[in-house]
């Protein structure tokens, strides 16, 4: 199976547009990870070809090191998944988007979200509140900044039919996380079919069913107490049960793209076919040690990626 004929083109015009292709790679170690180490994989993952790097917020020092990966790469898309509303303020968030975008313009996406109440609650309790009312507030600030953060470069992290709603009309559209094909086509149907849809997928590339489940579950344990996901994986027909001992095989299964090349090849078509312009893939290692350089050139080489010069 390859994408190869249209992996590097978002299929929708946007004004201003940042092209994220069709294939991107996210990658928790590109935000947290050694800094020297970071560089140096992110210029791995744009030699491969692949159209976008996504990486967390985080509280501290994201500018810099936004400011490093972009620095390291000539062309290759870097967004946010995502900058957490209750601890970025929006002016905050604003100056850090004009700074990092007038030394590498037009190559930074603004992901955007609420996050998660137990976790934005935890030392500040109550923070957490009203969170579509309180995005609208954050989008409207960003508006309304000097300078300002365009619609055309920003998108939210949304689930509910409420929050794709408002990704639809106050930004370029959406980037739903952990989530399966059967949600990709129901998000497109709220969003409209002008919208970016830019959905991330687990994937591990292991095919014995016991070991990929296994380091599945091991990234997966804190989910199970997020009232968001949880609320999102029942509106994809999951049950209370699937969330018991660490994960049912059929949640983990409709969640995590596990086997050869071709299994992680298949869930993002699946993703594609649901009305997805973008599927950025993480990978999930045993021990979650170091960039899975490995992992992402096999993937490259499956999806037909065109290699750039280093």
């Amino acid at each position: 199976m390859s994408l190869a004929d249209d992996h590097n083109t978002v299929r929708r015009p946007l004004a201003e547009p940042v092209d994220v292709g069709r294939v991107g790679i996210w990658s928790n170690p590109l935000r947290r990870g050694d800094e020297a180490e970071a560089v140096a994989a992110i210029r791995e993952i744009e030699a491969l070809g692949y159209g976008a790097a996504w990486l967390p917020g985080g509280e501290e020092g994201l500018g810099e090191r936004l400011s490093a990966v972009l620095g390291a790469t000539r062309q290759l898309p870097v967004a946010t998944g995502i900058v957490n509303i209750w601890t970025h303020p929006a002016a905050r968030t604003a100056a850090m988007f004009s700074e990092v975008d007038a030394a590498h313009p037009g190559r930074l996406v603004l992901g955007v979200g609420v996050g998660h109440a137990p976790l934005v609650d935890a030392g500040h309790p109550g923070r957490y509140r009203e969170p579509l009312a309180s995005t609208a507030r954050y989008l409207e600030e960003l508006d309304s900044a000097t300078p300002q953060v365009p619609r055309s470069r920003r998108v939210l992290a949304a689930f509910g039919p409420k929050m794709l709603e408002l990704a639809g009309r106050e930004a370029v559209g959406a980037h739903p996380y952990l989530t399966a094909p059967s949600h990709t086509a129901w998000a497109r149907s709220i969003l409209g079919p002008d919208a970016l849809l830019a959905c991330e997928q687990h994937a591990v590339l292991e095919p014995d069913p016991v070991v990929a489940r296994a380091i599945a579950r091991s990234y997966m344990t804190t989910y199970w107490s997020l009232p968001n996901y949880l609320n999102n994986f029942r509106r994809m027909g999951f049950a209370d049960a699937d969330f018991e001992d660490g994960g049912s095989d059929r949640l983990i299964d409709g969640l995590v793209a596990w086997g050869d090349e071709d299994a992680v090849l298949a869930r993002a078509q699946e993703h594609f076919d649901a009305g997805a312009d973008h599927v950025c893939i993480q990978v999930l290692t045993p021990g979650r040690i170091g960039f899975p350089l490995a992992e992402w050139r096999r993937l490259a080489v499956a999806f037909g990626l065109p290699t750039r010069g280093s």
